[in-house]
């Protein structure tokens, strides 16, 4: 695999990583207890923190990364692995078999 695939394939898992990591441990204002400024949106985060959301992106992307390349060196799963979903097997006792 090109070292270009490489990159372009880790950044999309991080990207979608951050998706998945950045609602965890959230809480509002409300939820906290804190003030909350004239005109912030009900639903706003009131302890954001970043450097915790990209230490876990990249935590977790690694790991899915990791799982994606080790298939791909070993062919766990490929193409053909779906091939019952689009031929289904036709059972020996089905009246139409």
């Amino acid at each position: 695999m090109n070292w270009v695939s490489i990159l372009a394939i880790y950044l999309l898992f991080w990207v979608l990583s951050a998706f998945v990591v950045m609602p965890i441990g959230i809480r509002t204002h409300e939820e906290l207890g804190l003030e909350k400024t004239p005109g912030q949106a009900d639903s706003a985060p009131g302890n954001f923190r970043p450097g915790l959301i990209l230490l876990r992106t990249t935590g977790l992307s690694a790991v899915l990364f990791g799982l994606f390349y080790v298939n791909y060196i070993y062919g766990w799963v490929d193409r053909h692995s779906f091939d019952f979903i689009i031929n289904p097997p036709v059972s020996q006792n089905s009246p139409t078999g």
